[in-house]
């Protein structure tokens, strides 16, 4: 298996990995070399603090590794006008008569609460090449369904505006 992620995506997680490997694991090391000489380990509870701590960033970093090494690498192959990856779409929904602004993008930076929906996503997919004035028909489940217009398309996505990095 193979994860979608765009160039962006991993030159963000590239970041990430080297940011944790010079200035997280430094000061992880130093945690866990200060607990270590506060004398008795076996009721040292900040030293076992420091030691997960340092786990975890370790864990993160073969995380992140791996995603870029099985990383299958897309990109937006539709016009300026179209609804693609990385584009920030404003939609209006008929049914509750309000407008929503979502950001696509993949499915490893999907984060609802921030605005961003993944193209794999039942929203994501209705709206994948599609233009403003278009109305979509998400299908959420068999059961339902709902109509949306497309308002606005901008090439400038929310995460980038709000600083979001999620990975």
């Amino acid at each position: 298996m193979y994860n979608k992620l765009t160039e962006k995506d991993i030159e963000e997680m590239e970041k990430e990995i080297e940011h944790r490997k010079i200035v997280v694991r430094h000061q992880l090391l130093e945690d866990v070399k200060t607990a270590r000489a506060q004398g008795d380990l076996s009721e040292n509870f900040e030293y076992y603090a420091a030691k997960r701590e340092k786990n975890i960033n370790e864990s993160r970093i073969r995380y992140l590794e791996r995603m870029i090494r099985t990383a299958k690498v897309i990109e937006d192959t539709h016009g300026e006008d179209e609804a693609g990856i990385g584009k920030t779409v404003t939609i209006y929904i008929p049914e509750d008569d309000e407008e929503e602004t979502y950001t696509l993008v993949s499915t490893m930076r999907q984060d609802s609460i921030h605005g961003l929906i993944s193209i794999e996503s039942p929203l994501g997919k209705s709206l994948i090449g599609h233009h403003v004035g278009d109305t979509i028909k998400v299908r959420v489940n068999d059961n339902y369904s709902y109509e949306a217009e497309i308002r606005k398309i901008c090439t400038t996505g929310a995460a980038d505006e709000a600083g979001i990095s999620r990975y």
